[in-house]
């Protein structure tokens, strides 16, 4: 996931600091780097074993997780092409 092209100012559970990790977007208060949620997810680990690796709540990643979600989503199209076949 390119969590880069998000724009995680819009995201309550996130903060960027300049000095603080090179200023990567990390979990609000901490240096954890959102960027490693979504590595260690995409690498199979369980959100759990993610929790108690870094230290963070469900609450944070879910709030993460929920944001990139809404903020990928594609608003629905209308199917034009299956009311036109009908017309044929």
């Amino acid at each position: 996931m390119a969590t880069a092209s998000l724009d995680w100012s819009q995201c309550p559970a996130v903060e960027s600091v300049p000095g603080r990790v090179s200023g990567a977007w990390v979990f609000k208060d901490t240096r954890l780097p959102v960027a490693t949620i979504f590595e260690n997810l995409e690498a199979g680990s369980p959100i759990e074993e993610i929790m108690e690796q870094f230290r963070v709540s469900r609450e944070q990643i879910n709030a993460v997780l929920d944001f990139a979600a809404r903020s990928l989503q594609i608003p629905p199209v209308e199917d034009v092409a299956l009311n036109d076949a009908h017309s044929l």
